[in-house]
């Protein structure tokens, strides 16, 4: 372990540093929006003005992971495990338990460091024994040394059902501290997936998956991919919000709108990978646009900064917040003649 990876003594540890900003800038929407679009906007549902259902009956379950979601929702990774983060992973923990959606927890990896856990540890569990849980390492420590022991690591302190590899270049690119050594991550990746007795999950974390990569992913045996595409959280942006240096800090903000839409990223994966189990991600802001997601491929819809936002006030914020994502999904089932999910991917579109 290098000293970049952790402090010693009474000295600050840079990594948690590094995530306490992150979260901090992440939480401000105004800082990291990306100016790039998700592809939502050219898309419309055709309206279907006899629906000949009840509203209040409209099944939106679905399965994942082996459990059952009410809705098909997910709490994306946001935090990683520093003590600032821990009310916030509670918060998220506790409302994804009573909305019955899933929660993916941030980078572990100062957790697995032996910095402290953030509340990334059992207690989510216990807070949250019916849905599931992912864990999340970063592809770029597999290229550094992480294993298949650190991997196991990470999904039992949280007792998950899944581990999320992230997938994020282009912040580390333009990190002034990132890590820039990214070759053999695949092969890291297809051990883990072959390895591990829990699904692997692969995500980016705002510029996108395409299909030709989804497809090398599900070859080494991935089983679900969070395409996480632009037009929503750009950690390019959010990196050039902490960086000092002007030539710097302009690279950053040039690359701010970098990635493929997630629109289009959904659906070329799907195209691409027709069975693999996929989270649409990146932008999604209203039910209408899940609906979307859903209609061009994705099985369920991730969302990280405004629940996040939500979790830094209360649990119940963040279930008033995803109670009116579910009912907006609703009324877009509603509203184009489909009694659950299965219906919703065959709607029209104009």
């Amino acid at each position: 372990m290098t000293g970049d990876d952790m402090a010693t003594g009474s000295a600050i540890n840079p990594i948690a540093a590094r995530k306490d900003a992150h979260l901090a800038i992440g939480l401000c929407p105004e800082l990291v929006s990306s100016k790039a679009t998700t592809g939502f906007e050219a898309l419309r549902f055709e309206h279907c003005a006899l629906p000949e259902i009840d509203m209040d009956e409209i099944d939106l379950g679905t399965g994942f992971l082996g459990r059952k979601l009410k809705a098909p929702f997910m709490i994306s990774s946001i935090t990683g495990g520093t003590d600032k983060a821990a009310d916030v992973n509670s918060n998220l923990a506790i409302a994804a338990q009573q909305l019955g959606i899933a929660f993916a927890v941030g980078s572990q990896r100062i957790a697995l460091e032996g910095q402290g856990t953030g509340g990334l540890d059992f207690s989510l569990r216990e807070f949250a024994p019916d849905i599931p849980i992912l864990a999340n390492i970063g592809g770029a420590q597999l290229a550094a040394g992480y294993g298949l022991t650190e991997a196991w690591r990470a999904v039992e302190m949280i007792d998950a059902d899944a581990l999320i590899i992230h997938l994020n270049p282009l912040q580390e690119a333009v990190q002034p501290e990132g890590d820039r050594l990214w070759r053999g991550v695949l092969d890291g990746i297809a051990m883990l997936a072959k390895e591990l007795p829990c699904p692997v999950v692969v995500k980016e974390v705002g510029a996108g998956i395409c299909g030709s990569v989804a497809r090398k992913l599900v070859g080494v045996g991935v089983q679900v991919i969070d395409v996480a595409g632009s037009g929503g959280t750009s950690w390019a942006a959010a990196e050039a919000g902490r960086i000092e240096d002007p030539s710097s800090r302009d690279t950053a903000l040039l690359f701010a709108d970098w990635g493929v839409p997630t629109a289009r990223a959904i659906l070329d994966v799907r195209l691409n990978c027709p069975a693999v189990q996929l989270i649409g991600s990146g932008g999604i802001r209203s039910g209408i646009e899940a609906g979307m997601a859903i209609r061009l491929g994705a099985d369920v819809i991730g969302q990280a900064a405004a629940p996040g936002l939500c979790a830094t006030d209360s649990s119940e914020a963040v279930i008033a917040h995803f109670e009116k994502l579910i009912r907006e999904l609703r009324m877009t089932c509603f509203l184009t003649g489909s009694k659950n999910l299965v219906e919703l991917r065959r709607a029209a579109l104009l």
